[in-house]
């Protein structure tokens, strides 16, 4: 659902870039927890993270279309505040232990290679998702562009 801060926030993106559409996109944050969507969230702005991993089985259980190439969203930090406008460049489906070192490298977490990668996400999706964790379970690997982000915040 969008806000009034994420109508907001779109509007202050359509100036810098006037060919967005005139509504705003989906909003949805990184991870499962604040702290995790400020740490994802971070990794993004840095420029360091342009990749994302979801278990296709959650798409289909929350009744959602898979991403495709062209698709925008609004990407929320932790406290729900919009803070950049992503845009999917690529989208493949493969199994788990089918991941590739350069997708893992991609999403720019802990030392980047395909070991932690793996495990992390096992441990996501045990923790988090309702079907649990298959080490031939299908996953939507995403690659994006941050297209606009939001003014730093002053304290």
């Amino acid at each position: 659902m969008n806000t009034t801060e994420h109508y907001d926030f779109w509007a202050q993106a359509r100036t810098a870039h006037p060919d967005l559409p005139p509504e705003p996109p989906e909003a949805w944050a990184f991870g499962a927890t604040a702290e995790q969507a400020d740490e994802l969230l971070a990794l993004v702005l840095a420029g360091i993270k342009t990749a994302t991993a979801s278990s296709l089985q959650d798409y289909a259980d929350d009744g959602e279309p898979l991403p495709a190439v062209g698709d925008l969203s609004i990407v929320l930090d932790g406290a729900g505040a919009p803070s950049a406008v992503l845009e999917v460049v690529a989208v493949e489906v493969t199994p788990f232990d089918k991941v590739t070192e350069e997708h893992a490298r991609a999403e720019g977490e802990e030392d980047r290679t395909l070991a932690s990668w793996r495990r992390l996400h096992e441990q996501f999706w045990r923790e988090h998702s309702a079907h649990g964790f298959a080490s031939d379970m299908p996953v939507v690997c995403e690659s994006f562009r941050v297209l606009h982000a939001a003014s730093p915040r002053r304290s």
